[in-house]
């Protein structure tokens, strides 16, 4: 992906609403959108927000070259002053996101978009684009690290990927997630994130025999020596070749370390179990025992539930293309916009669906901890000009079941406000952090969940609820353009 030649990565009636903003006089009305997502993927009780970085290298690199004029002239449905618009076009907006890594939920704004209309209305395609598909590995990652137990997680999707730059960039996503490295080499150099692997099938085949292949390979990585057991036959040949050669190793006096073997076929549970008995008995108990084969979160959690003896996961093809959730479905809608006085009025979405309803307004969002165990008790969503003095009680009300509510003393709680400015009148006033850092964060935020929250199936769900002057000013906006005449 080429942050320079990205500014017609949109969806084509963007620039036929731009221009229409231009011809009816709106395109100096500045406008405010927020990206945010309904539902939580793969059944999840949270989602991790990333991408943010990507987003920031697009906007930044957002100009229309000859070649990009060129191409929309010849589509012949824009008009010359729109056409030199474009030349000159530079984002001159505020941004405001929470960072990437952090624990988000549903109708939370994940991105808050200021500027003109015309601005904010070009960009969105490629930012959703961008948000939906790194927030959707970075939850999937989560989830799989989780069913591990504190067993490391590799990303070994490359090949499945839906093309390079999903596998490029969920590769990012699945580190900040929790996996340890990747396979993807282009993804270690770009985000400077660890890589990983063994060797292939066709390694042991390339070679007469098998006990060949594993001491050649020996011979080549002796700090890195993990053999892949299940070319031929597991339990007869790999597993006693491997046994073989670590022998060998450790008569040469060569210290045995980062090694072990890789099972991907097979009842991974019994095979594993085998292994260990095998590995134990020929003194290599250190030996670690890894596993691959479509592996998944609900795959890991059956393998945990036998007692296999697998402490090292690669997770490819369920992982990088998040199997049973393909897609994270954000959205960016207006929720303000100025009149001719210039003051910003808030806009409402109404639909025969509830979910699909919109918050109006310029608003932020506090997350409010239990100050004793670090634990999130809800998220508060408020209009931009409110705040919480946590010297005083906070009851909070469950927008969608009114007679829920929490009422949280005074010095019981505390609050930190999740939105932080990415770009101001147009300049980039956020550095992103590195990527590990990123997963390091991530880590720390997933601790902030209680175990109810992060289970696989039914997970309990955090709060999030409007502040009482967002509710009023959503019910008397649904009440107004209700009501028919």
């Amino acid at each position: 992906m080429n942050f320079n030649e990205m500014s017609l990565l949109t969806d084509l009636y963007e620039l036929t609403m731009m221009q229409g903003y231009c011809f009816t006089g709106l395109s100096k009305k500045t406008v405010v959108f927020d990206l945010f997502y309904r539902k939580n993927p793969s059944g999840n009780g949270f989602a991790i927000v990333a991408g943010l970085e990507q987003a920031i290298d697009y906007i930044k690199n957002l100009k229309f070259s000859k070649e990009d004029i060129d191409y929309l002239k010849s589509l012949n449905i824009f008009n010359d002053e729109f056409i030199t618009y474009l030349e000159n076009f530079k984002f001159s907006g505020d941004i405001y996101a929470i960072p990437e890594g952090t624990v988000v939920f549903p109708h939370e704004p994940l991105m808050r978009i200021k500027a003109p209309i015309v601005e904010a209305q070009l960009i969105e395609t490629a930012i959703l684009n961008i948000i939906n598909h790194q927030s959707l590995i970075a939850t999937k990652s989560a989830r799989v690290v989780w069913a591990s137990e504190g067993d490391p997680v590799l990303e070994f999707g490359l090949r499945r990927a839906q093309g390079p730059d999903a596998g490029t960039y969920g590769a990012r996503a699945a580190v900040i997630g929790g996996c340890v490295g990747t396979s993807n080499v282009l993804a270690g150099k770009l985000f400077d994130i660890p890589v990983k692997g063994t060797h292939a099938h066709s390694w042991v085949m390339s070679f007469p025999d098998e006990l060949t292949a594993f001491r050649k390979y020996a011979e080549l990585f002796p700090n890195a020596c993990t053999l892949l057991v299940d070319t031929y036959n597991t339990l007869e040949s790999g597993i006693p070749n491997a046994i073989k050669v670590f022998t060998e190793m450790r008569e040469k006096g060569i210290e045995l370390k980062n090694y072990g073997i890789r099972l991907d076929s097979g009842d991974l549970a019994y095979l594993s179990k085998k292994a260990r008995h095998m590995l134990d008995e020929a003194g290599f108990k250190d030996a670690v025992i890894s596993a691959s084969s479509d592996l998944d979160e609900n795959l890991i959690t059956s393998l945990k539930s036998q007692n296999a003896e697998i402490h090292l996961w690669g997770v490819g093809t369920k992982l990088i293309t998040s199997d049973d959730c393909p897609s994270f479905g954000g959205v960016y809608k207006l929720s303000a916009e100025t009149d001719e006085n210039g003051e910003f009025i808030p806009k409402i979405k109404l639909s025969n669906n509830p979910a699909k309803v919109t918050n109006p307004g310029i608003k932020k969002i506090f997350r409010i901890y239990d100050k004793k165990t670090g634990k999130i008790k809800a998220d508060l969503i408020t209009l931009d000009d409110e705040t919480i003095n946590t010297n005083e009680p906070l009851e909070l009300t469950d927008p969608n079941a009114k007679w829920k509510k929490m009422k949280l003393m005074a010095g019981e709680y505390e609050v930190r406000e999740l939105l932080v400015p990415i770009f101001l009148n147009g300049e980039c006033v956020y550095e992103s952090p590195k990527t590990m850092d990123i997963r390091k964060y991530c880590e720390k935020e997933l601790e902030t969940l209680w175990d109810e929250h992060r289970r696989l199936k039914n997970p309990e769900i955090v709060p999030v609820d409007l502040s009482e002057k967002l509710e009023n000013l959503k019910t008397q906006l649904i009440n107004r353009f209700s009501t028919v005449d």
